[in-house]
Formats: structure tokens, sequence, C-alpha cells
């Protein structure tokens, strides 16, 4: 077993089935995906570190734990057509495209979209595609989507995303809650309404473009 394979090994055994992570198409995902081959070099000594990940430019993954449960709550299906919202350099989206029929990975940052259309073409990953936009927007070309995971947290997640949710669509993302706790909630469009219910907290890194506007008080 080499190194990296131990330590993908361990962080699924250790972070990933201990905490309520029990759909095994996921659980088989995350233990045979590379993570080390989506972040930089110099990060894939750290690459299956139980927290979230820095990869740089302010940017993280997910903490593994957080990441599986978030996607476990979506409960995604191979029909699924999915967004990735934060892709960064193309993990989360290639796990995605492990688990359904076709995923948009976006990012803002041009320079992690190019990573993640190497990364995803190395591991022949073919029914994914990273395009780069503003995150807040999400990428209403290929709308709608089944699945919408945002990969962060943000003040609020924006009419924008819930607009591109199909009936019956799902997105789960994490938000501000009280203080310094993030709240994992899931939102599912039904009969045309969107309503979301927290899951459980959180404390991932903020993702950029989500920042609430000023509003002036009189």
């Amino acid at each position: 077993m080499t190194d990296f394979a131990a330590a993908r090994y361990f962080m699924v055994e250790g972070q990933i089935r201990p905490n309520k992570v029990t759909d095994q198409r996921l659980v088989d995902v995350l233990s045979e995906l590379p993570r080390e081959a989506f972040v930089p070099e110099t990060a894939r000594g750290v690459a299956y570190v139980d927290d979230d990940l820095p990869i740089g430019k302010g940017r993280f993954l997910l903490e593994p734990m957080v990441f599986a449960r978030m996607l476990q709550a979506v409960a995604v299906q191979e029909t699924d057509r999915v967004l990735d919202v934060g892709a960064a350099g193309g993990y989360s989206t290639a796990v995605l495209a492990r688990l359904a029929s076709s995923v948009v990975g976006i990012d803002c940052d041009e320079g992690l979209t190019a990573a993640a259309t190497a990364a995803l073409a190395g591991q022949g990953i073919t029914n994914a595609k990273a395009v780069t936009g503003p995150l807040a927007e999400g990428y209403a070309q290929n709308a709608p989507y089944d699945v919408i995971v945002v990969e962060g947290t943000v003040p609020e997640v924006p009419a924008s995303l819930t607009d591109q949710l199909a009936e019956g669509g799902r997105l789960v993302a994490i938000v501000h809650g009280k203080g310094a706790v993030g709240e994992v909630r899931l939102f599912q469009r039904a009969a045309g309404v969107v309503s979301s219910r927290i899951l459980f907290e959180a404390q991932p890194h903020a993702l950029p473009g989500f920042e609430k506007k000023a509003s002036f008080v009189f």
C-alpha cells in the first residue's frame, strides 16, 4: 500500500465512516479517488488531513467529513445533473462525477479552473467540465440541476442558485449561523417552492463572491 493509499484508507475509516456516512457508493468513491491529484504539489503531503485544506489564493478544500456528510445529504443519483459551486482544483467535481450523470464545476479563479480541467482529464473523467464565473450566479446555461453543492460557507444562499434547481432538486450549503458557527442546510424544491432545514454545524472557510451588499440605514 502506498503512502497516499494508506492515507486515503485512514481518511475513510477514521473520518468518514465514524461520522454517520453510510452511503456505500459515496464511501467507495472516496476510497478510490486520489485526493492528492487535485491539490498543489506543496499540499499533497497533507491531502487527507481532517480539516479544511489550504490550496493557495485564500481557498480551501472542505474537511473530508463535512464534505462527505453534505454529499450524503443530497443523495446523488446516477441520473442526476449536478452543479458544483466553488470547485477549486476539481476534487469535489470528480467525486460528484463518479456518482452522477453529469457535473459542472464552477470557480471564480481561472487558474483553479485550469488546474481542475487538467486533473479531471488525468483521472479519465469525461462527464464533468470545469468553468469560470461568479460563484453566486451559478451556471444557468446548463440548468436546471438535480443537485447543487456549495463548497464553503456563505452568508445566505441567493435565489440565483435556488432558481437553477429542478423540481425535486436538492441544494446543500454551509450558511452563517449564530456567532462563528456555520449551519449545513439542505434546500429542496417541491411544487415550485424551495424550503430548507438545518442538518448539522460546521465551520469551513468562506467562499468569495457571496458577500452581502451594504445597505443604507436612514
